[in-house]
């Protein structure tokens, strides 16, 4: 449930942006149906506030301002000496008419100096006022002894003539405007009552309108260079309990510490306390029109935090009493899961947070785990292990530039809290606000702002404060965090890699389960279609742009297949080619001219087929099998602008042949080859065996060997430069090495993301992931939870790494590097 008081924001940000108000006697002829009151005490300084707000000036660039506010216009020309009010009052569904009062002066506004405008002077009973046009924009103008009135209506010109007897003031809003201070240029006041079609108007759903919040809102302007932020206090009529803040009448806040529990990369986080629950339950009873009762299941309970985990719910509860509640859910779990360490409970009850209806309609309670003095409950299980694993890697919500940002606005006690990150204030735009305002706004860019929403409750009232603000404290660097974990249906059967989405240029995920069903994964995490293959995918899934159009394809084989199929998942035609033989290697593509002139090379035994973009076979590619076995996909390698294709055979050959097929080079030694493979390291063809040692031929056939003391299950990845060798537990690059913890390791692998380079090997004994830089430094708060190799990349171009890894055995996690 999104936190209701962000709505102030919505409202506020999107349908008061100008002037106006003055001494109580100022609220005198102003319409009792007004929905907004703006007091300003200061009109020059109002102005100039706005004008120097960065997110303001922005907005004032979208549609939405122009369409929504260029019937102000005549105000931009006002110089008023003295406080001022301006009020919106409801004339249409989300439409406003205004109507500005000040005290009368020479200075207030001369129409001479005005271009482009029409002036005529119109009577209503033997009144006069004047109509001006401006830029095609109508105002009224009337003067009575003592004050201006300007509007947008001249039936409110009308009324204000017409009706001689000043009705009384609301007191409630006479009580706030008397109060209300005069240190900030303006302060607003909400008549919740006549908010409603206003609401309805912005949002999509209507879900909740303002006037459920509370029946009067009044709230301080303090427009700074980098914040806007609305502070003051909402209040209730005494005896109304169908308002939300009536909730917390008489419910002290306590410390709120959801932000110490969810993901660092959590899209909002919303926190409820309650020093004396009874009470909260109390005023519940009353909000829902039910029955009195007494609830001891959650007596000691004093916080309830919703966490929006990758556009899912997770829940916890804080109490100074676990132990209860631990044993109420164990008696109501039917079975269990093991996560990273954590007991995850799959539970009988849904409805087990029931007593908490109001905060939190609509939630089911299908899992929950125990996390210190907290309990974490969820609907899905993915963002439940999101959460166990970033809390476990210390990546927390605290450590975030948006709380960092936000909690110098805050205060430390409150009985709600709201924070907003701004991918979650982006998907409020596009998911609550209505389309045609949606695209009206789309211009603005959140992705530097964050909402912080507060409220706390005091004797017969209640501290409200709203808050637009951009980020401004920075995150320690290297602090990785996961984003999401995606179960699959079955386990998985193939490491998950990165490949590019071609119209979002971001990167996407790949990956097979055992029953041989492929998964394309969003940048988001959500499954974009699964296909059914006969078979294994052999080694990496391969990209190509067959067409040279810039759509890419995947290409790979599996034991008997070649296939290439489309970003749909659609087999293209003629590639669903199939091979008697069922032990094919992994596909090789050339791209010699970096033309994509492909070509496919598949072997299959002691065999190498070579194809075109066409699925023709390449006639000029002339290689004889010779009977013996290719043992690793041939590889392609260029040195001094000549091609050369290298593979070895089981006999301990390493064939290393030109374009069209032919020996061209011979290497006279037989090499007793490690399971490793061929790669190209400081321009030459390099090997290890399996003693351990490093072979290495150069252009002319000469060898080169290092006995490098490996054992014979020893792994190892190249670059040109670079040498990367897992041995055991000791990991070595360019001469350094490191020792790691007793364990099966995975092979190294180095990946160049950012001008530089990193190294990363899994302990897939002990599911740890280890991530280093060149010269063997660890990257911060690594090692994390994994089941397999990596893969590294900045999938969503945001200058930040990503790396996908397998998680449990049916499902893939995805970690952020921040």
């Amino acid at each position: 449930m999104k936190l209701k008081v962000c709505v102030f924001f919505i409202i506020v940000f999107l349908s008061c942006k100008k002037e106006a108000s003055t001494s109580s006697s100022l609220l005198n002829h102003i319409p009792q149906n007004a929905s907004i009151l703006i007091k300003i005490n200061d009109y020059d300084l109002f102005i100039s506030d706005l004008k120097n707000n960065a997110f303001i000036k922005e907005y004032q660039q979208t549609p939405h301002y122009s369409e929504s506010f260029k019937y102000l216009k005549l105000l931009s020309y006002i110089k008023p000496g003295k406080e001022s009010i301006i009020s919106f009052i409801e004339v249409g569904k989300g439409k406003l008419d205004y109507l500005f009062k000040t005290k009368s002066s020479s200075t207030l506004l001369n129409l001479k100096d005005i271009k482009n405008k029409t002036v005529e002077e119109l009577t209503y009973e033997n009144y006069s006022f004047t109509k001006a046009t401006i830029e095609d924009q109508l105002a009224y103008i009337y003067k009575d002894t003592e004050y201006t009135f300007i509007s947008s209506s001249q039936l409110l010109i009308e009324n204000l003539i017409r009706n001689k007897e000043i009705p009384d003031t609301d007191l409630n809003l006479k009580k706030l405007y008397d109060s209300s201070g005069k240190s900030n240029s303006a302060v607003l006041f909400f008549n919740t009552k006549y908010c409603k079609e206003l609401t309805s108007s912005l949002k999509e759903t209507n879900h909740f309108d303002l006037s459920e919040f509370s029946d009067w809102i009044s709230l301080d302007a303090i427009v700074k260079q980098n914040e806007f932020k609305l502070t003051g206090i909402s209040i209730c009529n005494e005896g109304n309990h169908s308002k939300f803040a009536s909730l917390f009448s008489n419910v002290s806040p306590v410390l709120n510490k959801t932000q110490f529990y969810a993901p660092i990369n959590a899209q909002y986080i919303i926190s409820y306390t309650f020093k004396n629950f009874e009470n909260y339950y109390k005023n519940q009873q009353k909000y829902l029109e039910a029955l009195p009762k007494k609830d001891t299941t959650f007596q000691a309970v004093q916080e309830l935090g919703i966490i929006g985990v990758s556009n899912e719910k997770v829940v916890l509860i804080q109490t100074f009493d676990a132990t209860h509640l631990v044993d109420i859910l164990n008696q109501n779990s039917n079975e269990t899961i093991n996560y990273q360490g954590n007991e995850i409970l799959k539970l009988i009850d849904v409805n087990f947070l029931a007593p908490f209806k109001a905060i939190l309609p609509n939630f089911k309670t299908n899992y929950a785990t125990i996390v210190e003095e907290v309990i974490i409950f969820s609907e899905n299980l993915a963002p439940l292990q999101n959460t166990i694993s970033n809390y476990k890697n210390e990546a927390t919500f605290n450590k975030s530039e948006i709380y960092s940002s936000a909690k110098t606005s805050i205060a430390d006690e409150s009985n709600i809290l709201f924070i907003s990150s701004p991918e979650g204030i982006a998907n409020f735009r596009e998911h609550e606000l209505k389309e045609d305002i949606s695209k009206q706004i789309s211009a603005l860019d959140f992705s530097n702002q964050i909402v912080i929403g507060q409220l706390v409750s005091d004797k017969g009232f209640f501290h409200s404060s709203v808050i637009l603000k951009k980020i401004t404290e920075k995150t320690e660097s290297n602090l990785t965090a996961p984003l999401y974990t995606v179960q699959l249906d079955h386990n998985i059967a193939s490491e998950p890699q990165f490949v590019k989405n071609y119209l979002t240029k971001k990167k996407e995920i790949i990956v097979q389960d055992v029953k041989n069903i492929l998964y394309l994964i969003s940048t988001e995490g959500k499954v974009v279609w699964k296909k059914q293959l006969e078979g294994k995918i052999k080694g990496e899934i391969i990209q190509v742009d067959l067409y040279k159009n810039g759509r890419l394809q995947f290409a790979f084989t599996t034991d008997n297949q070649f296939l290439i199929i489309d970003r749909n998942g659609t087999i293209v035609k003629p590639f669903n080619l199939t091979f008697d033989s069922a032990e094919l290697n992994s596909l090789s593509v050339f791209d010699y001219d970096n033309n994509r002139n492909y070509r496919f090379i598949i072997t299959e035994k002691s065999n190498i087929s070579m194809f075109d973009n066409s699925g023709k076979l390449v006639n000029g590619f002339n290689f004889k099998d010779t009977g013996k076995t290719i043992t690793k996909a041939p590889k392609h390698f260029r040195f001094n602008k000549k091609d050369y294709i290298t593979f070895p055979e089981e006999d301990g050959t390493l064939r290393i042949l030109s374009r069209v097929g032919a020996d061209r080079i011979t290497v006279k030694e037989k090499i007793a080859f490690s399971d490793n493979e061929v790669y190209n390291f400081e321009n030459k063809f390099t090997v290890t065996d399996n003693k351990g040692t490093l072979v290495q031929i150069d252009e002319k056939g000469n060898i080169e060997k290092k006995d490098l003391k490996l054992s014979k299950d020893h792994t190892i990845d190249a670059s040109t430069n670079t040498l990367a060798v897992m041995n055991e537990n000791t990991l070595m690059v360019k001469g350094k090495e490191i020792a790691l913890e007793l364990g099966l390791y995975s092979k190294p692998k180095l990946f160049y993301n950012n001008d530089k380079l990193y190294v990363s090997v899994t302990d897939l004994q002990n599911q740890k992931i280890y991530l280093f830089d060149s010269n063997l430094n660890p990257i911060q708060n690594f090692p994390v939870f994994g089941n397999s190799s990596i893969d590294l990349v900045d999938m969503d171009n945001d200058k930040k790494l990503e790396f996908v890894a397998k998680d449990q055995e049916n499902s893939i996690i995805v970690y952020r590097i921040n």
